[in-house]
């Protein structure tokens, strides 16, 4: 539990009052884990010939997932029922039950050429680039 200290006893203007009341709304533990846990982290990085994704999703199998493109807008989500089962839930600090996430994608992707694979709980998407995309590296003589 956050304890919120307000005003301490000084006078201050209206807006500063309203500024630490938000603040202290965003930084309480409760607030926070249930804006933050809706959704899957995300991991995006890019090597010479590939772009890369890493969702953290664990609890999921790979047939809860449902992967799309649509121009160039690449949608993960999964839709899954959860069971109720005969226990009181103290903390629960994430949920992946059903989430969307959608990135768009430069222009220079090959849509035919994305590959998804879901291990330990880690959905992993290698999306190809184009042969114009690729970064061309050579060596520039100074003259």
């Amino acid at each position: 539990m956050t304890l919120v200290k307000f005003n301490d006893g000084k006078k201050v203007n209206d807006y500063s009052t309203f500024n630490e009341l938000f603040d202290s709304f965003f930084n309480d533990s409760f607030v926070n884990d249930k804006l933050i846990s809706r959704v899957p982290a995300v991991n995006i990085s890019e090597s010479e010939g590939h772009y890369h994704i890493e969702l953290a999703a664990p609890g999921l199998k790979k047939e809860d997932f449902k992967i799309s493109i649509d121009r160039d807008v690449l949608t993960i989500s999964t839709q899954k029922e959860e069971k109720e089962e005969n226990r009181k839930i103290n903390r629960k600090e994430y949920s992946f039950s059903s989430f969307v996430r959608s990135f768009n994608l430069p222009d220079l992707i090959d849509h035919s050429n994305i590959e998804a694979t879901y291990v330990d709980g880690i959905l992993k998407i290698d999306i190809a680039k184009k042969e114009e995309a690729k970064v061309m590296s050579r060596e520039i003589a100074v003259k």
